[in-house]
């Protein structure tokens, strides 16, 4: 008899966090994924394409974000200039380059298409950044100048002062929600700038100099800005990235939001990211920065059935984010290298949600297709991996971490604590006496091909997770 009531009581215990989950209608179509390298991806939607366009002028569009046609893979070879070296002639030579670094288009009101180029040096803030303008987006532009400069070079009788003035690359040209025109730009060096535009030709209004700075200083690893209003929040939010962008610089994606398109930007800490900076003196100070942002990704790696040694995410930057507002879907564009395969790099698309707070959280994995949709308890308990992408610039790779929500609100196994789904499609998840606040979402796990379950949240401070169902 003791046996048999042994028996029962396993089994109970075994039932309550293994038994069947309820079945997700996963509203999409197995995806058949075709990639683009586009380093540095920025985003522009014409007749129902996605363009992105990135450093050394490679270009690439896709209907779905799902399969994506190359358009152009270098500066030699590029489909959107005709002689790209005689036409931008000054740059080149003025920023002692053979290429050209992170770009930016976007259509005006006189319905034609401006591209914003940059050309750097590279070691030093020595950079054009200038607009060409084409009635296509795929081209042929012609150039219309050299809009800003710096480096090496006397404005006003002074020298440029590469820790507190921008390095003029990474520009982004949006439209407030006032229809204003403003441009955001700046790598490294003295900081992010921005400068209010003057849609009739595309260029800065007079007497701005640099602009209004927003963060940075003193080297501060700092780039890749680009600002998206939300109907839905009524913030500005201003995506950057911190750290390096090759495989060992610990690139990350990181977040700030404001009321107004020119600042104060604030974080989920409510610091102002004016702050963000290195001390006097300092070069590449990432500890500095360190506290600043809400970091929404970073270095990952994921434990797979079918690969497991690449599997994830490494320097995932230099995003871009558009709305949708007909499917009411938000999107982030970002290109990424991988664990295990060097400098290599493509460009991946991720949904992003706003949770409780108002802060964006991303899906954690690429984008299939899918729509968010009402989850019940019975379809998303279970075993998941849970990776913490904490706050540090670090090349290290964050490895998951197992843990099990249980259909009784309880999380056990690496992580212990609860789970609920709090509202509508919101949930929390509290892991370590931290709570989580994001959303379940129905996705297409690229690593196993099938589809699964995900969490995606963030902390009252601004500490975002993943969490992957496990497929058995």
């Amino acid at each position: 008899m003791k046996y048999f009531i042994m028996f029962l009581l396993l089994s109970a215990l075994f039932l309550e966090g293994c038994s069947e989950t309820e079945s997700v209608d996963h509203n999409f179509e197995e995806p058949e994924f075709e990639n683009a390298t586009v380093h540095d991806p920025s985003v522009i939607f014409v007749n129902n394409y996605f363009y992105v366009i990135g450093s050394h002028l490679e270009f690439a569009k896709s209907k779905d974000l799902i399969q994506w046609e190359q358009l152009s893979t270098s500066v030699p070879t590029n489909t959107l200039f005709s002689n790209v070296y005689k036409e931008l002639a000054e740059s080149f030579e003025y920023a002692k380059t053979k290429t050209l670094w992170a770009g930016d288009i976007i259509q005006l009101k006189d319905d034609k298409f401006y591209m914003y180029y940059t050309a750097a040096e590279g070691t030093t803030p020595l950079s054009t950044l200038g607009v060409a303008i084409s009635d296509h987006v795929e081209g042929p532009y012609e150039d219309l100048g050299v809009i800003l400069k710096s480096g090496s070079i006397k404005e006003n009788g002074k020298m440029h002062d590469a820790t507190v003035e921008p390095n003029v690359i990474d520009p982004h040209v949006f439209f407030d929600n006032e229809d204003h025109l403003w441009m955001v730009y700046g790598s490294y060096s003295g900081g992010i700038y921005i400068l209010k535009m003057d849609e009739s030709t595309g260029k800065p209004e007079p007497n701005q100099g640099y602009g209004k700075k927003l963060l940075g200083a003193n080297h501060s690893r700092i780039e890749a800005p680009y600002i998206l209003y939300s109907p839905e929040t009524k913030y500005y939010y201003l995506f950057l990235s911190f750290g390096g962008l090759d495989s060992k610089g610990g690139y990350n994606i990181r977040v700030a939001r404001s009321e107004n398109p020119d600042g104060p930007y604030i974080d989920a800490k409510n610091q102002n990211m004016i702050e963000a900076k290195g001390a006097i003196g300092s070069f590449f100070d990432d500890k500095a920065i360190e506290p600043y942002g809400v970091k929404l990704i970073g270095n990952f790696s994921l434990k797979s059935n079918e690969i497991t040694s690449t599997a994830g995410y490494v320097s995932p930057g230099h995003n871009s984010a558009f709305y949708n507002p007909k499917l009411n879907k938000y999107f982030l564009f970002f290109h990424t290298r991988f664990p295990n395969r060097g400098e290599e790099h493509e460009v991946r698309v991720h949904q992003f949600f706003f949770n409780e707070k108002d802060w964006p959280v991303i899906a954690p994995l690429r984008y299939a297709g899918e729509t968010i949709q009402i989850y019940k308890t019975n379809q998303v308990f279970g075993e998941y991996q849970f990776v913490n992408h904490g706050t540090d610039i670090s090349e290290d790779i964050k490895a998951t971490k197992f843990a099990k929500l249980k259909k009784n609100g309880k999380i056990s196994g690496e992580l212990t604590g609860s789970w609920k789904i709090t509202d509508d499609k919101s949930a929390s998840v509290i892991i370590d006496d931290v709570e989580y606040n994001g959303v379940f979402l129905s996705q297409w796990n690229d690593y196993e091909n099938k589809p699964t379950i995900t969490f995606t949240g963030m902390s009252s401070t601004g500490v975002s997770v993943f969490g992957i169902r496990t497929i058995k």
